[in-house]
C-alpha cells in the first residue's frame, strides 16, 4: 500500500512538476492548473465553455480580440508618454502625439466640452495635483487654466460607444482598476 502511495506521488511530481513554493496567504492559487485541467477533461481557460453550442464564446474571443487591436495603439501610446522619460513633468506633448490623445481619446470623454472650457491650447505631462505619484494628462485651456483628464474613462466611454454588444464584459476583464 505504501509502495501504491509513492508510486502516485512520483506520477503526479512527474506530470505537475516540482511541488510549489508556499505561497502568501493573500495570494490566491488556483485549485487547478492548466495541466491537470488537461487531463481532467476540464476547459484549459479561465473563460466560460458555451453550453448552447451556438457560437457565443467564438463570438466573444473575436470581438475581444478585435477591441485590443483596435485600441492598444492608443493605450501603448498613453502608457509610453505617461511612464517614459520621453516627456518631463510638464511637458508638453508633440504635435503627433497630442492629435492622436485629441482625436482618440479626449474626443470621447464623457465630459469632453467640460473639460476643454473655453478652448485647446495644447495637452501637457504632469504630476497630479492631488495624487502626487502619479503622472496624467492635462488640457491646457487657451485662457492658460489647466485641467486633467482621465484617459481610462476616455477608452471606456469609446469602447461602450464603439462596441455596446461587448463593451460590458470586455470593461470587466480588462479596464479594472489595479
Amino acid at each position: 500500500m505504501a509502495l501504491a502511495a509513492a508510486l502516485a506521488r512520483v506520477a503526479t511530481r512527474l506530470l505537475h512538476g516540482p511541488l510549489p513554493a508556499a505561497a502568501p496567504a493573500a495570494a490566491a492559487v488556483p485549485v487547478f492548473s492548466y495541466r491537470s485541467r488537461l487531463l481532467c477533461g476540464l476547459p484549459a481557460t479561465d473563460d466560460p465553455v458555451d453550453p448552447s453550442g451556438d457560437g457565443e464564446a467564438e463570438q466573444w474571443k473575436e470581438a475581444e480580440a478585435a477591441i485590443r487591436r483596435d485600441i492598444e495603439p492608443v493605450v501603448k501610446l498613453v502608457r509610453d508618454i505617461l511612464h517614459s522619460r520621453r516627456y518631463g513633468n510638464g511637458g508638453f506633448l508633440s504635435p503627433d502625439d497630442e492629435k492622436v490623445i485629441v482625436e482618440k481619446l479626449l474626443s470621447h470623454h464623457p465630459r469632453a466640452e467640460d473639460k476643454i472650457g473655453c478652448g485647446l491650447d495644447a495637452i501637457m505631462v504632469d504630476r497630479h495635483p492631488e495624487f502626487k505619484q502619479s503622472r496624467c494628462l492635462f488640457i491646457v485651456r487657451t485662457n492658460g487654466d489647466l485641467e486633467d483628464f482621465s484617459y481610462r474613462k476616455c477608452l471606456k466611454a469609446y469602447i461602450e460607444e464603439k462596441y455596446p454588444s461587448h463593451a460590458d464584459r470586455f470593461l470587466r476583464k480588462h479596464l479594472v482598476k489595479k
